[in-house]
């Protein structure tokens, strides 16, 4: 049993100060406003496109079929384009943005390293080579979706079993085995890149740059029950990740067992991560940033931390897919946008915060 004066301890390690009500409303205010933020860039992005529509033909859309009213009353051309093509789309980008920030908060918290991101065991690489296969065998292998997840999954687990060692999981050894696994799947994709067809090869380099082109109601029935089902569970968790964001050895201390709740927290984070990506293919950055954006807001307590990533993750992507699909004539892959804004953001952090994530 943890006692008060270890939990007070806790607070002060993570820096902020016991029982501080101001504090928490502060900070509970900056997540609805968050909360906000993505209502509006939601409704930006169902109203801007290739074919512009009005916010009040947008309400009346989404309130008639939300209220099972009669949809009749408009027009097909504005129900497919509303219904069927940009919400389904709206409601994918915040599960997947959601679901890259809050992997990414949990990576650098259990990691305690501010520049891990949700890829770092290897999720990405393993995804894109299942999806080439999928691609470039199409015939044999039916699904490019469910093969990326199987393989995005398949090289976390050769990852973390490489790592172990005499049955613990050491943080710099599990890095190290993360970047060794993602470096065999991107060789193996580029073998696959070499010997595929011009169609196929064009086709695979689509879906590395990942992209919201295909999103289908689908897709967001699969997503979205299990994002937000793993972020439940890790908000729940939260405490937990603060404790182990303090090191192995304190965790034991207090009572918290550090492999266990490791290979728990780490396994959602992978999950939601390897499952967004195997939708949508490789959207960069946003599992990096958002958890650098959250602690400058918030301060380091995962309890605001998590739900502030999802807004904030969710917020970027939407924003980001709106660019991709109105700065030019044709569609340009997310990957290419989130890319283009995250490394001047990352440029800032090192350049203003360098002592602090490196030190």
């Amino acid at each position: 049993m943890i006692s008060e004066k270890h939990i007070n301890r806790i607070i002060t390690r993570l820096g902020y100060e016991a029982h501080d009500d101001f504090s928490e409303r502060r900070k509970i205010f900056i997540i609805f406003l968050l909360l906000g933020l993505v209502i509006l860039a939601g409704v930006i992005s169902l109203v801007l496109g290739a074919y512009n529509i009005s916010v009040e033909l947008v309400y009346k859309t989404l309130f008639l079929h939300l209220t099972m009213g009669d949809v009749s009353t408009i027009s097909k051309l504005h129900n497919t384009i509303i219904w069927d093509i940009r919400f389904p789309r709206l409601l994918l980008a915040v599960s997947v943005g959601g679901a890259l920030a809050i992997a990414g908060a949990v990576f650098q918290s259990v990691f305690r390293n501010p520049l891990v991101e949700p890829y770092i065991l290897g999720v990405s690489s393993g995804a894109a080579f299942g999806a080439a296969l999928g691609i470039l065998f199409h015939t044999i292998f039916f699904s490019i979706q469910i093969f990326a997840f199987i393989f995005a999954s398949l090289a976390v687990v050769f990852a973390y079993f490489l790592a172990r060692v005499r049955g613990q999981t050491p943080i710099v050894t599990l890095i190290l085995a993360g970047v060794i696994v993602g470096s065999i799947f991107s060789a193996l994709v580029s073998f696959l890149k070499y010997i595929a067809n011009d169609s196929a090869l064009r086709e695979i380099v689509f879906w590395l740059m990942g992209g919201f082109y295909y999103a289908s109601w689908n897709d967001v029935r699969m997503l979205t029950p299990m994002v937000i089902i793993g972020f439940i569970i890790l908000w729940s968790l939260a405490w937990k990740l603060n404790i182990l964001s303090m090191g192995d050895e304190e965790a034991r201390t207090l009572g918290v067992n550090p492999e266990k709740n490791k290979a728990i927290v780490i396994a959602i984070a992978t999950g939601i991560t390897a499952f967004a990506v195997s939708l949508v293919g490789i959207v960069a950055w946003v599992g990096l940033m958002m958890p650098h954006a959250s602690r400058m807001l918030l301060g380091p307590d995962n309890r605001f931390v998590i739900p502030a990533c999802f807004l904030m993750g969710a917020f970027y992507l939407l924003i980001c897919d709106t660019l991709a699909r109105t700065l030019t004539s044709t569609e340009i892959p997310i990957g290419i946008i989130t890319s283009l804004l995250g490394a001047p953001y990352l440029c800032y952090l090192l350049r203003n915060k360098g002592k602090s994530i490196l030190g």
